[in-house]
């Protein structure tokens, strides 16, 4: 009623211009929206569980970085491997008995970390290809395919870092 009080002090006309006069009034119709606040990370961020889908858009972009940040050793691993006998044997011994200071099972471990961000990086890669082509975009098939590509990446670094490790 307040609405009505200040539209008819404007001069409108209700019969005529009922269309109007909702518009104006539509406060008093609402209910009352809820206030949100803002959130604080420290508090807020560790209770929120992030969906399987949304960990491997994460690692997807991590892996990215990962094989970024790396690509100085990975183009002297490839250099060193294909300049001649003498230099490929010189790459095989940094697996055997380290590089300098480091030893071998961290050269080993940091080239483990390569595989997986190699291989995470390529199957969310083509996961996020398929669905941007639009030929499934529901909440299911993110999760059954961002559940896949986690499998996929993990059980191959397996196997990989098992022939690294020289389990076979």
């Amino acid at each position: 009623m307040h609405c009505n009080r200040i539209l008819s002090s404007l001069g409108f006309d209700f019969q005529f211009q009922q269309k109007t006069r909702k518009t104006f009034c539509m406060n008093d119709l609402t209910k009352k929206r809820p206030v949100f606040r803002n959130i604080n990370a420290f508090k807020d961020l560790p209770t929120y569980r992030l969906p399987v889908a949304g960990w491997v858009s994460i690692l997807h972009r991590v892996s990215g970085a990962v094989m970024f940040l790396l690509l100085p050793l990975i183009i002297w691993f490839f250099d060193v491997s294909v300049t001649s006998e003498i230099s490929f044997s010189r790459f095989s011994s940094v697996f055997q008995v380290g590089l300098g200071f480091i030893p071998a099972w961290f050269v080993k471990l940091v080239v483990l970390g390569l595989i997986w961000s190699y291989l995470h990086h390529m199957i969310a890669g083509v996961r996020h290809l398929y669905m941007d082509t639009h030929h499934a975009v529901d909440k299911s098939f993110g999760h059954q395919s961002a559940v896949v590509t986690l499998a996929l990446s993990l059980g191959l670094t397996v196997i990989l870092g098992a022939k690294l490790f020289g389990l076979y």
